[in-house]
């Protein structure tokens, strides 16, 4: 299984929207960035991912889970973007802001803080147990 980040604006797409799709999910769509896009190229179903508020809050609010293989972005008919779905699993306990990502040494290397810009972003094992503890839910 391999771990991911989903920014999202909650002004567009939020936590309550993306649990609202239910077990069906929601595309992932409306991404126009090639290094993202090639990033869901990597995604199998089943991998989790971190579900990411950006503006405001800058915090990670919930766990998803790929339920769709990379296919066409409905949103655009240029053949060029594509997205998965992906669906809610369960909340966080405790929302993991940008800053206590940045404040802890053992993150440093993560996209977030390196790459905050990209709207899909790997995780790695580690980064995902440590993000996991935080956020009070299980890493498996």
């Amino acid at each position: 299984m391999n771990y991911w980040l989903f920014k999202s604006e909650p002004s567009c797409w939020s936590w309550s929207d993306q649990v609202a799709r239910g077990d069906a999910g929601e595309q992932w769509d409306g991404v126009r960035n090639y290094q993202a896009r090639n990033i869901m190229r990597q995604m199998a179903i089943g991998d989790r991912g971190f579900f990411y508020h950006s503006q405001k809050e800058r915090a990670i609010v919930g766990v998803v889970e790929v339920c769709a293989a990379i296919h066409p972005d409905t949103t655009s008919i240029d053949p060029r973007w594509e997205c998965v779905d992906i669906r809610a699993i369960m909340p966080v306990r405790r929302p993991v802001t940008l800053d206590t990502i940045k404040a802890d040494p053992r993150l440093a290397d993560m996209a977030l803080v390196r790459q905050p810009r990209l709207s899909v972003q790997p995780v790695t094992p580690e980064a995902w147990k440590i993000i996991c503890e935080m956020a009070g839910v299980d890493a498996e």
